[in-house]
């Protein structure tokens, strides 16, 4: 993705089914426990840079010895960071007693983190706050050990206010501005009384069946108790992923598969989908059962899962982003009026490599169906040249930009800062026969426009090409998004931006004012969240008016060479992802009210002048 957004964050949860002195003996290490927890963070570190945190609840402690404990760091290296001090408290131990590592029983005793039960969190920072605070796992302590609580979770909430009135609790400053505060707080009340009810062995499956439907978002949360008691689960449609594997030693959530499989190098058919509104429920003695704790709705599984945000080494993310760079070659086709001869193809690095590929072999489709066609024309009329000449067409294939280091900019000046910006991304000299070959660069998303037009159309006009051209796997986003992207400001948005500046060309301005007068009706009666207003707007253009619209705001004023902007459509990107079909960011179709009444809030907020999130 040439412009960077911040997205959803990832867990990792594990209940250890044996006694330690069993990985000691199977695998040569107390700690095998924690260096896969270290294995499965480290392998979803693509979907949180800002901190990390792990809680470890240990079974069977004695009353008056710690029995749950946290670490967090918002450190540039958070994961490293954590499990560092984790391994610093492990060496110190070892220093004064080097045979320890032969004891699992001490090590229990001594290690605050060799606990049977593990919960990992990686974050991304949607709201800005990035210090160790924010970091997940949060926990609730109590004298009792079944009212103590560790939470963490991928997701974003859009009711965290109504939900602190639905349990009468006058939230402080800090509650007010985590998701996670809300739902812990919340998640707790429920567990309290199922404990009052049932007095150290609650009701998990009642206490989440009593919060869950409260909470509108998308979410993929896991939880520990002090009593060993421990839980994942995953929202009615789907939209945040989770995954899960269950064998005699360990039981595994997470939010990849990819990470599972690799951290315990497991098949993609042992690893399981934790499906819309179930809960995976562990109990002390580590029985376990999948529970549907609310009725799943309409699936409406995040797409941008698929498109950019988890890794794609999952064999069937990369089939998908393959597919949505094949399903492209056509309209490309088209656009270069089938003249691959003069045609350069490459891609934006590095998370559209895979789409590029796909892209590619659909283009090599077309050529060979062309050659096949020609040389059939020919009946027995050829040569050994011409046929030779004819079979070794290729699609011309270069690696055109490249990504470099990060640029820092400790410059405050703008002139000069969009100086630097223009070198993040490098190209490859001589790829390009100036004035001859059109050149076509393959992204993921187009989400601001910003570093396309900063840096890297900028970039690739240093090569001369007769046109430029920018595919983009995905549809236009033209939504805000509030189940765990940080995509909530319609300004942001250069496909909005492209609808506003088209609108007023053609003298209808007022509209603008008319649909917030609509908003504003919504939300002082109350309604925000009936109907998505913004939707109105993009009636007013079409797709491939808005698409020209783009192409011209990403061009430079000082540069003279045709840029052409296409996008996926949507028919397209549900033939290539069919099981994540959540596309609201493009359709402006929320699964649940509360994204009405976010991106009708954002669009207030933008004709308002006020650049804050949409919730």
């Amino acid at each position: 993705m040439s412009d960077p957004i911040k997205h959803e964050c990832g867990l990792a949860f594990m209940r250890l089914r044996k006694p330690f002195s069993y990985y000691q003996q199977q695998y040569g290490s107390v700690m095998w426990g924690l260096n896969k927890m270290y294995l499965l963070m480290e392998k979803q570190h693509n979907r949180g840079q800002d901190g990390a945190g792990v809680a470890a609840v240990k079974l069977n402690v004695e009353a008056g010895y710690p029995f749950l404990h946290r670490i967090r760091s918002a450190a540039p290296q958070a994961i490293a960071d954590v499990f560092r001090q984790i391994g610093a408290e492990v060496d110190e131990l070892a220093r004064f007693n080097p045979e320890v590592h032969k004891h699992p029983g001490l090590m229990k005793g001594h290690i605050s983190f060799l606990g049977e039960l593990l919960l990992g969190h990686l974050r991304y920072g949607t709201q800005g706050k990035n210090n160790a605070e924010f970091c997940h796992p949060f926990i609730k302590r109590d004298t009792i050990p079944s009212r103590n609580l560790a939470l963490a979770g991928n997701f974003n909430l859009v009711n965290t206010e109504e939900l602190f009135s639905l349990i009468n609790i006058n939230p402080g400053e800090f509650q007010r501005q985590s998701d996670l505060a809300a739902m812990m707080e919340v998640i707790h009340h429920f567990i309290v009384k199922a404990d009052e009810e049932q007095p150290g062995n609650p009701d998990v499956k009642s206490a989440l069946r009593k919060a869950l439907p409260l909470f509108d978002g998308g979410f993929h949360v896991g939880g520990l108790l002090g009593n060993g008691t421990s839980f994942v689960f995953r929202d009615a449609h789907g939209i945040r992923p989770s995954y899960y594997y269950i064998n005699e030693e360990v039981i595994v959530a997470a939010s990849e598969r990819a990470a599972i499989r690799t951290a315990f190098n497991v098949g993609e058919n042992e690893v399981k989908e934790l499906l819309p509104g179930q809960a995976l429920i562990v109990q002390e003695d580590g029985k376990w059962e999948i529970e549907q704790i609310i009725d799943a709705q309409e699936r409406k599984a995040c797409s941008f899962e698929r498109i950019y945000f988890s890794r794609g080494s999952d064999e069937k993310i990369y089939k998908e982003r393959s597919a949505l760079g094949h399903n492209l070659s056509e309209q490309v086709l088209n656009s270069v009026n089938h003249d691959l001869k003069n045609t350069i193809f490459s891609f934006i690095p590095n998370t559209a490599e895979v789409a590029f590929y796909g892209l590619q072999k659909g283009l090599e489709d077309y050529l060979n169906k062309v050659k096949l066609e020609r040389i059939l024309s020919w009946d027995k009329d050829f040569d050994e040249e011409k046929l030779s000449e004819m079979i070794n067409r290729r699609i011309r294939i270069e690696k055109i930009a490249i990504k470099d280091v990060k640029m820092r900019t400790f410059i405050t000046g703008d002139d000069a800062r969009n100086e630097m910006v223009q070198h993040v991304y490098d190209i490859t000299y001589g790829t390009v026969r100036p004035g001859e070959d059109t050149l076509v660069v393959i992204d993921d998303s187009i989400v601001r426009g910003t570093t396309l037009k900063e840096s890297i159309i900028r970039m690739l006009a240093r090569l001369k090409p007769k046109k430029i051209i920018v595919v983009s796997s995905c549809p236009q986003i033209r939504y805000p998004d509030c189940y765990g992207i940080d995509m909530s400001k319609m300004g942001d948005f250069i496909a909005f931006g492209a609808t506003v500046e088209l609108l007023k060309e053609k003298g209808k301005g007022d509209y603008l004012n008319e649909l917030l007068e609509r908003c504003r009706e919504l939300q002082h009666n109350n309604q925000l969240h009936t109907e998505n207003v913004v939707k109105q707007l993009y009636k007013t253009s079409t797709t491939e008016e808005i698409s020209e619209r783009i192409a011209k705001m990403i061009t430079p004023p000082d540069i003279d060479i045709p840029v052409e902007v296409i996008f996926q459509n949507i028919e397209n990107l549900h033939k290539s992802c069919p099981s994540n079909l959540g596309d609201w960011y493009f359709t402006g179709n929320y699964p649940t009210p509360g994204g009405n009444k976010v991106v009708n809030k954002a669009f207030i907020n933008y004709m308002e002048g006020k650049n804050v999130r949409g919730y």
